[in-house]
């Protein structure tokens, strides 16, 4: 089985921050996001992975390479422009062959375990009525973002749309499907929706007009699509709390930690009180601060006479005097520093290189 990871997104609801960078490496518990998916496919086994790559491709090929890293190997696939996931698929065809596969949505994190999911459907496949198709689903308080299946009584997949104004159901597809060969024809034959764009579910709705079996599962875990700022943060909260602790840098004794933290090698922290769960990355340095739970400081960072709590501060950047800093990103090396005037907690989402000077 092979991989399909879709990294080409604009990322628009992430500016500034994705001005400067792909959204799907941007950091959660200082990992990028990104990384989390490959991670999991390499666990389930599936080690060829084809890579959608976008107008970020440039930072995305740096940031994985050939994908040694991980214990795989990588293909990068260029998508021009965003047609679709359904297009993506149509473009990865010569990467793809005839292999079954599944298609993973490089800025989705989710509480599953893929290698279950994977081993479920392959199971499936050796059955005498094998399914061409696995699609996962959630219950979603809003439907209406998401595509949407409705099921029969005994659980199958009847229909899908793509973000309907009126949602049949509150079953929104999570971002990760399996597929045999079958689903290139099925994209072959879909039209552009009226997004004009080729729509995933266009092409799963095809396979199952056309006959084919396509098995449900239904996540009753957490499922977080990072692209905007407050569910990026509430990924970031959960991810954190399942860290251990580790503390491999510098703590003076006028410090104190207290929780799950981790401080890697090279940080210090000097007359300061972490409260985890935290993350602190190497050459970070810590002074006469306060850093409450649920934050990620990057690493060659400076927090220097302030307080940051359920946070996101990316790699380089200072926080110097803000009595609270709080449900914020932060992007690199950018700076966030208080005038005269102490103010009260700040919320911020701050882009790459900026220099905010807190009134």
């Amino acid at each position: 089985m092979k991989a399909l990871i879709l990294a080409g997104g604009a990322g628009t609801r992430l500016r500034p921050i994705t001005h400067t960078r792909a959204k799907q490496l941007v950091p959660v518990a200082n990992t990028p996001i990104l990384f989390y998916g490959i991670e999991a496919m390499v666990e389930a086994g599936i080690k060829e992975l084809g890579v959608i790559v976008g107008d970020t491709r440039d930072e995305v090929i740096a940031a994985l390479g050939d994908g040694s890293q991980f214990g795989a190997t990588i293909t990068y696939i260029p998508q021009d422009e965003p047609l679709g996931l359904a297009h993506c698929v149509l473009i990865a065809r010569d990467f793809l062959g005839d292999d079954d596969f599944v298609m993973y949505l490089g800025d989705n994190l989710l509480e599953q375990d893929l290698a279950a999911f994977v081993d479920a459907f392959e199971a499936a496949r050796l059955t005498t009525a094998p399914p061409s198709a696995q699609i996962l689903l959630k219950q979603v308080p809003d439907p209406h973002r998401f595509g949407i299946a409705t099921l029969d009584a005994d659980g199958h997949v009847e229909h899908l749309v793509e973000k309907p104004d009126d949602p049949p159901s509150d079953l929104a597809l999570v971002g990760v499907y399996l597929f045999d060969p079958s689903i290139h024809e099925a994209v072959a034959a879909i039209e552009p929706s009226g997004r004009g764009e080729l729509e995933i579910t266009d092409a799963i709705q095809w396979l199952i007009d056309a006959g084919h079996r396509v098995r449900t599962e239904v996540l009753t875990g957490w499922w977080i699509d990072t692209g905007k700022l407050t569910p990026l943060l509430e990924a970031n909260r959960l991810i954190l709390e399942r860290i251990d602790s580790d503390i491999a840098g510098a703590v003076d004794e006028a410090s104190s930690i207290d929780g799950r933290v981790v401080i890697a090698e090279g940080a210090e922290v000097v007359s300061s009180t972490i409260r985890g769960p935290v993350a602190i990355g190497a050459g970070t340095r810590i002074v006469d601060s306060f850093i409450g739970p649920f934050t990620a400081i990057g690493s060659g960072c400076e927090v220097t006479h302030s307080e940051v709590e359920h946070s996101v501060v990316m790699d380089g950047s200072r926080i110097i005097d803000i009595p609270r800093l709080e449900d914020s990103l932060i992007g690199t090396d950018a700076t966030v520093s208080r005038s005269r005037r102490k103010p009260r907690a700040v919320r911020l989402m701050v882009g790459d290189h900026c220099q905010i000077d807190v009134e």
